[in-house]
Formats: structure tokens, sequence, C-alpha cells
């Protein structure tokens, strides 16, 4: 699958290796169950990104092309979480499924957000902001989200999880994209490339200009702040497992 997304042009190459890696610590931990949860997410958040792939924002993403960074942002929890699986094949899946819901959700969010005629907001603050911007919330991109959560979340409740892991991934999967789009619009670096007067995310522009910062922590990318949602959400997932199906 790794390979076809790399042909595709879904996956860097070093993102195409990543991701096979990923994918074998998910099927070792919770087989074919886990597996398909992560095939669903994968190919569902591939889908969904080719809607906004011609779109210009001026947050200056990196693009529908994983590179091994967002393959461990939104996969590498998940495949933490699937080595649960030796010991407490449930509570493996529940957790996988937590995380993946939440990267899902991120990404339906992003690319249906981007189909909004209303302009963003900020979650923290309810500023307006340009289309793109990190932390920028619209209805219709949270409703993206929450499908896209539910999509992995009932792929989970039917791969073995029970009825129960489709309320618990769904809404454990929305929050993690609210936490994402706080921090995003909060703590994440933000910067202005003087080249191009345009903001961007990155140090480094696609122009090849190093940018200044205008705010937030420099290191705290969009990577990183992905990896934080997803992360909260495996070990909120483990907590519903804990209450629910334990």
């Amino acid at each position: 699958m790794a390979l076809a997304a790399w042909r595709m042009g879904a996956l860097t190459a070093a993102g195409a290796g990543t991701a096979t890696l990923v994918g074998t610590l998910v099927l070792a931990g919770t087989g074919w169950a886990g597996g398909l949860v992560l095939g669903v997410f994968f190919i569902s958040s591939s889908i969904v990104s080719e809607m906004t792939s011609s779109a210009s924002f001026p947050s200056d993403p990196k693009g529908n092309q994983r590179d091994p960074w967002q393959v461990v942002a939104n996969g590498g929890p998940a495949a933490v979480a699937a080595l649960l699986g030796f010991d407490h094949p449930s509570l493996a899946l529940w957790t996988l499924t937590a995380s993946l819901a939440a990267g899902g959700a991120d990404t339906w969010a992003t690319a249906l957000g981007a189909l909004s005629r209303t302009p963003p907001r900020l979650l923290v603050g309810w500023q307006p902001v340009p289309a793109g911007t990190s932390g920028g919330v619209t209805l219709v991109g949270s409703s993206g989200g929450l499908a896209g959560a539910a999509v992995v979340a009932g792929t989970g409740a039917l791969a073995g999880g029970g009825a129960h892991l489709l309320a618990a991934g769904t809404l454990i999967g929305f929050a993690g994209m609210l936490v994402d789009s706080a921090l995003g619009g909060t703590l994440q670096g933000r910067f202005f490339c003087p080249r191009c007067e345009t903001a961007s995310e990155w140090r480094v522009h696609r122009c090849g200009e190093a940018t200044v910062g205008t705010g937030g922590i420099a290191w705290l990318n969009n990577d990183a702040v992905n990896l934080v949602a997803t992360s909260l959400a495996a070990v909120a997932g483990a907590a519903a497992w804990r209450c629910w199906a334990s």
C-alpha cells in the first residue's frame, strides 16, 4: 500500500518507507483489525486531501505528499499503541483507533474547510483569519472533521472494537481536532517570508528564503502539533477502553 501511495504521489519516498514501518508495527500488534483501521484512515485522508490539491493557502502548508514527519505525527502514536496488542488486543485496537480518528478528523477538517464560503475564525479568540491559517475553524471544516473521525472510529468498531468504540472514537477524534486547532492558533510557530511577503508555517519558505518569526514557539511546527493531538487522543482512547470495554 505504501508503494502504491508513493507511485500515486500521496507519499514521498522517505514517507513511504516510514509508512511501511508504521504499517508493520500495526499489523504485528493488532493484526488485520488494526491494519483495516489504518488503511481506511490513510485512504480516506488521501482522497479528501485531493480536494485541496490546487488550493493556495497563505500559511504555506507542505502540500498533500506526506513526508516521514507527517507520517510519524499522524501514525506514530497508533503504531506504538498497536504494540499493546501483544498483551491486550482490545486495548490496542481502541487506543489505535482513537489516535487515528484524531488524525483523520484533522485531515478531513482541513480539506473540507477549504470549501467553506465563510472565512475561518481562530478557535481561541474567534478572530477571523485568512483561509488555511493554522488554528482557523469553519462550520464546514468542523463538520468534515466529525465525519472523518466517525469513519475511522466506525471502522474500528466494525473491526472488533464494538459499538461503544464508534461513539468514543468519534468524540475523541473530534476533540483531538479541536486540540490541534487550539495549539495551531496559539503556540505553533508563525513566520513571515520577507521575499514573498507572505505568511508561512516554516522557518524556510518554499522559495528558499529564511523566514522571520512572528509569534508562537519556533520549534513547535504543524507536525509537532499533530503529534501532540494524536498522542493525547491515544491516551484518551485507552482511558475510554478502561471505562467501557475492559
